[in-house]
């Protein structure tokens, strides 16, 4: 790592907070680098872990020497605190954001306490609007309010504290002192004009106590509504406090993850935007979130996906893999030139391609997600049930077409086993649900098609060189998304040809309990660049184990893989060579991963006993 590069704070010096419309990435040295705002998906305006100088970012340093840093969540919360220790004072910040329903309405609340000691702060406000494109303008409203200004945003963002603050002609900054026991305030808020009033006034801290308090019980409130009781409480319940955290608020839309641009390999250019629902991550966090009892999150998403059935398919379009949280179909990607990358990894990028491309996989993560709502939520409806047939007849029809897998290959179509196994999902699950709730259907249609497509996989998918299920029809390559067949309940866990591929991808993609998703050696995404291991693809490595009865050892590797999260117990979407986040941070397809293999584990532990 040169110079330039050790600027950065590893990713994994990060935590979260947010208000289920957005989320704020906050360093352990108390700096928030990363904050879209209003939404998960409006642009920017703090980017520094993206590029350190050009960013922007809100950042209170005390005037300490030699410092120790501190970073945790208040138990069953979302609400961080940063604590700076040294021998001449200790300071905390404690950093929340409200959830109120309102998707415009956005508080970013920061109090900083001295614990200990007598202690002299900076506090430096630097937001760059449109992904730091545009400096905006700082306007002293008093010296307890800044307004920014970006001349192409409708909106105002206002800074208010109980210190002065002063505004140079982009940023707003201070300079105070606080005796032991004392505190300040800042909140960050969005306001549609300067005349608008503060709300705050003069009883600063006392709202913001008042907030707090409100906060706090939310989450608390949240979290007690869990069915899960089992081992690794602490680490699951901060998954899922990550995955509601990654929830819209107003669609019930989850994002894959709150970033874009961070890259799966430094100096790689695998720098994605994943700030959108896709209906594979989105239904497979219904899935975690049914498990631990919070059916009303799978209502809202079944809502959302009623929405796109209602609305944006009546011309009888099919279904994509992605949207904007809010239904938007169409996410154009671009390059941010102007950026230099997390650790100089470029380009970054905004928007998704992939969008566009056809991915055969999702009808079935969708229909199973739909079929356990029905048994564990709330029955699903006839219309409903209408719309979803139109889906499934699509797949009957479609399922042995090319096309780009769960991984989003951007090269050449193909027939890949991942996409061929969740087809036969689908209908399956379409006919289970169909035959408990004696919907119509066309029973020897279905049924006949079902059992075409598991032949086919399990005839044309299998190289007996290999021993293995291979990635795609005719290939010599395996790949990790394999290990999801038995726990979809394609096949048995205790199948010879299963058994078989386990050992192959244990040979030739894991590494002790790191799995790879596939070798970029064999280019077979056309993208010539490294990556590191999937930690969503070891967690299924890991319940792989368990089903298939070894449960001690896939205790040992979970119990391994919960010591490779950060000091928070959150994860990026990779585990670079050295054991370094990598990737979009926090990533929701890694923490429901997290989710499923400890309930399966439980399971057979307290099945064993």
């Amino acid at each position: 790592m040169n110079k330039e590069q050790s600027d950065y704070n590893p990713i994994a010096n990060y935590g979260v907070i947010g208000n289920q419309n957005t989320i704020a990435l906050v360093g352990m040295d108390g700096a928030i680098d990363f904050m879209c705002f209003p939404r998960f998906d409006s642009p920017s305006i703090f980017a520094s872990i993206l590029d350190k100088k050009k960013g922007g970012s809100f950042q209170i340093i005390p005037d300490l020497k030699e410092v120790d840093y501190k970073q945790q969540y208040l138990p069953e919360t979302n609400v961080l605190v940063t604590r700076f220790l040294a021998y001449e004072g200790m300071v905390e910040i404690t950093d929340f954001m409200p959830v109120k329903s309102q998707e415009g309405s956005c508080e970013l609340i920061r109090k900083v306490t001295v614990i200990r000691g007598k202690v002299a702060f900076k506090m430096k406000c630097e937001p760059r609007f449109e992904y730091a494109k545009e400096r905006g303008k700082a306007i002293a409203k008093d010296d307890k309010q800044v307004f920014f200004e970006d001349g192409d945003q409708a909106e105002f963002i206002r800074l208010v504290s109980d210190i002065p603050l002063k505004a140079s002609e982009h940023d707003a900054w201070a300079e105070f002192e606080l005796e032991e026991k004392e505190s300040a305030c800042f909140v960050l808020e969005a306001v549609h004009n300067e005349d608008e009033t503060d709300e705050f006034g003069a009883d600063l801290n006392d709202r913001v106590h008042r907030l707090f308090i409100e906060t706090v019980n939310y989450w608390k409130s949240w979290v007690g509504k869990s069915k899960y009781q089992g081992k690794w409480l602490d680490m699951v319940q901060r998954s899922a406090l990550t995955l509601k955290l990654l929830t819209s608020h107003k669609y019930g839309a989850p994002v894959a993850a709150a970033t874009f641009g961070l890259p799966e390999h430094i100096g790689g250019t695998r720098n994605w935007d994943y700030r959108f629902t896709w209906i594979r991550d989105a239904a497979f966090t219904m899935y975690a979130f049914i498990r631990m009892g919070y059916t009303e999150e799978a209502g809202h998403f079944m809502d959302w996906i009623r929405h796109q059935f209602d609305e944006n398919m009546q011309d009888g379009s099919e279904l994509q893999l992605m949207y904007g949280v809010d239904g938007k179909a169409e996410l154009k990607e671009m390059e941010l030139d102007h950026l230099e990358g997390y650790m100089h990894s470029t380009p970054v990028r905004i928007g998704n391609e992939a969008y566009d491309q056809l991915q055969m996989d999702i009808y079935g993560e969708l229909m199973d997600s739909i079929y356990l709502y029905d048994k564990y939520g709330e029955p699903v409806t006839y219309k409903f049930w209408e719309s979803l047939k139109r889906h499934i007849e699509y797949v009957c029809d479609n399922w042995q077409v090319k096309d780009h897998g769960i991984w989003e290959i951007r090269s050449e179509k193909r027939e890949f086993l991942y996409s061929r196994v969740m087809c036969w999902v689908a209908v399956d699950r379409a006919i289970r649900l169909a035959e408990k709730r004696s919907f119509p259907y066309p029973f020897e249609r279905w049924r006949k098609v079902r059992d075409e497509i598991y032949t086919n996989v399990y005839e044309d998918f299998w190289n007996d060189d290999l021993k293995a299920f291979v990635q795609y029809k005719g290939a010599d390559v395996l790949d990790a998304s394999a290990l999801l067949m038995p726990l979809v309940r394609f096949i048995s866990p205790y199948d010879p040809r299963w058994q078989s591929t386990m050992e192959a991808i244990e040979e030739e993609l894991a590494t002790d309990s790191l799995v790879y998703r596939y070798n970029t050696e064999h280019d077979i995404d056309g993208l010539n660049s490294e990556e590191g291991t999937f930690s969503v693809c070891s967690f299924w490595y890991v319940e792989c184990l368990c089903r298939g009865g070894q449960v001690e050892k896939a205790r040992l590797f979970f119990e391994k893989m919960l010591s490779y999260g950060n000091h928070l117990g959150l994860y990026a979407e990779q585990i670079g060579l050295r054991g370094e986040q990598l990737g979009n941070f926090p990533q929701a397809f890694t923490h429901l991963g997290l989710i499923s293999a400890a309930y399966a584990i439980n399971r057979a532990i307290d099945n064993d006993k």
